[in-house]
């Protein structure tokens, strides 16, 4: 099964799409997602894409994911609290895969990635998505959303999930690009779960987070890392305030596990992006990429190889991820 072409539209050319019946996933900020008709599609907010000319931040446009459908195999919405949220994977068509989106710093994020590893029957089906975000000048006025496309309402507290059947012969391939790896430095711990933290544990000392990190002159671009059982989940850093003696992160941290800060690159971070990216196949069925490898590597106008997809604040392959892109295609046997 070939790959359907992601797409940087305008928000009629969207919504002729979402009349004709295709299911899709769909990007773009705020006003123009309210204001997109109904119909078998999901959406969040974040205003930062990879288009096929190069990086582009827009309000008026929206980055459009077309979804595989044929008879026998119709995708279908589901939208999900924290309550239920469990339920994504055993929901799930037996063969096919499933596209999340959930809201930033939201319940439902820190539920998804407190619990999702234990989730029923995740790993066994796959799983991607992204965390929807809003335009950095908009911090502290708006809040990340989303909308289950079969109503109007932008929800800000639930995640929705496009379930795609896919035919016997076609199965899905999930890629992840992580471009960090643990540092040999100190080992930092939490006592409480979060999306921002002031105190913390320093090789077991009680410390501010927010002084060690100006102490030791830490590149902000550098996020924290874990390792669960060989898995590299990174936590970005947001902001760090010495003075207010507080630290935000894009994801939450949790107590009882161990961070180090990551490894400094050898070279340019837009030179290790470029390397990392080099090898995915060129078709892609679905894509999403870090807004802070968009920020940090100045992506504005310039490609990321044939990668294309929104940028968000946070991205899914079965566990929630940071800092990372995500790369799914479609394989037929």
């Amino acid at each position: 099964m070939s790959a359907l072409q992601q797409l940087l539209l305008t928000p009629d050319a969207t919504a002729e799409l979402i009349r004709g019946g295709a299911a899709l996933a769909i990007a773009g900020d705020e006003g123009v997602l309210a204001a997109l008709p109904p119909g078998n599609w999901i959406g969040g907010t974040i205003p930062y894409f990879m288009g096929p000319d190069g990086g582009v931040t827009t309000r008026g446009q929206l980055f459009v994911t077309p979804l595989p459908s044929s008879p026998g195999c119709v995708p279908f919405v589901r939208p999900y609290d924290a309550a239920s949220l469990s339920q994504v994977c055993t929901e799930a068509p037996a063969n096919g895969f499933s596209l999340i989106i959930l809201p930033a710093f939201s319940e439902v994020h820190l539920e998804y990635a407190q619990h999702a590893p234990l989730y029923d029957e995740m790993f066994m089906k796959p799983l991607v998505g992204w965390v929807s975000g809003i335009h950095l000048d908009d911090m502290g006025r708006r809040t990340p959303k989303v909308r289950d496309g079969r109503h109007g309402a932008l929800l800000e507290n639930q995640a929705v999930v496009m379930h795609v059947p896919l035919p016997a012969h076609v199965s899905a391939q999930v890629s992840i690009v992580n471009l960090f790896a643990q540092g040999q430095g100190d080992v930092i711990e939490f006592q409480a779960p979060g999306f921002e933290a002031s105190g913390c544990l320093v090789n077991g000392k009680p410390a501010s987070l927010a002084g060690y990190l100006q102490g030791i002159g830490h590149d902000i671009r550098l996020p924290l890392v874990a390792d669960y059982s060989g898995a590299l989940i990174n936590v970005s850093l947001k902001t760090v305030d010495a003075k207010g003696d507080h630290v935000a992160f894009y994801g939450p941290v949790f107590p009882n596990v161990a961070y180090r800060l990551a490894r400094p690159f050898a070279g340019s971070y837009e030179t290790a992006l470029e390397d990392a990216i080099a090898d995915l196949p060129e078709e892609a069925s679905f894509s999403c990429n870090c807004v802070l490898n968009y920020l940090y590597c100045d992506l504005q106008g310039k490609r990321t190889g044939h990668v294309t997809g929104p940028m968000t604040f946070g991205e899914v392959a079965y566990v929630l991820l940071n800092q990372t892109l995500v790369h799914m295609t479609l394989q037929t046997y």
